[in-house]
């Protein structure tokens, strides 16, 4: 298969490209495109057999459910149903926006491949005016994860879908770098009080401003089935093995001199501010002071990461604060808990 990959100038009326994604879709193909928080990998939600190419194109386990995206709010009651008067207020406060919303779902509307065996659905209007303009062209549904082969970085330009998925997706719309650069937060208004599945640009603090006291729900163990993605997998990891580490120069410096006289090439992830010059690479993802600077870049560097010839990479932690605590969720996902400790 070859992929095509067609770029939109968000400033112009690229009408003709939108609509042969549009047809692509509705010939029951996948789409890659871009929203505010990283390239989806789109197709039809209530079509069971265009949603079983994004599991074959990305690889991805059965039982992980797909987030559906849609173009305006007034779809929410189509394919959810309970709808609360705490979920109105979400979604006027941050639709369109980087926040999934878990609902019951209304039986039979979406493909049961896309909800893997789950009887709720999460939904989201992507602020992404690229990802708003194909939806409501399309006027159907799109059940879109993250543009990648599963398990490996989330996408946040077209050059990374590429990468991943060239010959196995029919076409990529490219939109450019995205912003948030994590997927969006995913909250269960099916539970009282409503429960954070997944922490992301819109944090614990922003919601709880508006509706009041929210849970953070726990990781799954195997045998669980997720209420969402990224709550059971081991989800955005490099191809060399990734630590965590703590932000303390001194034990970062000791990290590399330990690895170095066992032979090891180490590479960074870390605050501008913590260079570290023995390091063979050192990507500086932004201030301390800006977690949400950090966090839009942190996948890019990890697929840095996999341009090198590292032997193992370390990422600095940093403070799990607003979206430092998404931030700190996806290393630790990346990283699947591991920590360096050899120097200690």
């Amino acid at each position: 298969m070859k992929t095509i990959i067609l770029k939109v100038d968000n400033t112009v009326d690229d009408i003709g490209r939108y609509q042969q994604s549009v047809d692509m879709l509705k010939r029951g193909e996948v789409v890659a495109f871009p929203t505010e928080t990283v390239y989806g990998l789109g197709a039809i939600a209530t079509d069971e057999k265009s949603v079983a190419k994004i599991y074959e194109a990305k690889g991805r386990p059965a039982d992980n459910p797909l987030i559906i995206h849609i173009g305006t709010e007034e779809e929410v009651g189509h394919y959810a149903k309970h709808i609360s008067e705490k979920a109105k207020q979400l979604m006027k406060a941050f639709w369109p926006g980087p926040l999934t919303l878990v609902f019951d779902q209304v039986q039979n509307k979406i493909a049961p491949n896309a909800l893997s065996g789950v009887e709720t659905v999460g939904l989201r209007m992507p602020n992404h005016p690229v990802a708003l303009q194909l939806l409501r062209l399309l006027k159907l549904p799109l059940a879109a994860p993250s543009a990648n082969r599963s398990g490996k970085p989330s996408p946040t330009e077209a050059a990374h879908v590429e990468k991943d998925l060239q010959g196995c997706i029919p076409l990529i719309l490219d939109g450019g770098q995205t912003g948030v650069g994590l997927e969006s937060t995913v909250i269960d208004m099916t539970t009282t009080p409503p429960a954070i599945l997944r922490p992301g640009g819109i944090t614990k603090e922003m919601i709880e401003a508006v509706i009041g006291s929210v849970e953070v729900a726990h990781s799954l163990g195997k045998e669980e089935t997720p209420r969402s993605p990224g709550m059971k997998y081991v989800h955005y990891a490099p191809e060399a093995p990734l630590f965590l580490i703590e932000a303390n120069e001194d034990k970062v410096k000791q990290a590399v001199m330990n690895c170095h006289e066992k032979g090891q090439k180490v590479a960074i992830i870390g605050p501008n501010e913590l260079k570290v010059a023995a390091a063979d690479w050192y990507f500086a993802i932004g201030s301390n002071e800006k977690i949400e600077e950090m966090a839009m870049n942190l996948y890019k560097a990890l697929r840095q990461c996999d341009g090198t010839d590292a032997d193992l990479i370390l990422a600095v932690e940093t403070n799990v604060s607003g979206v430092g605590e998404a931030f700190m969720n996806r290393l630790h996902k990346a990283a699947d808990g591991k920590r360096y400790k050899s120097f200690e």
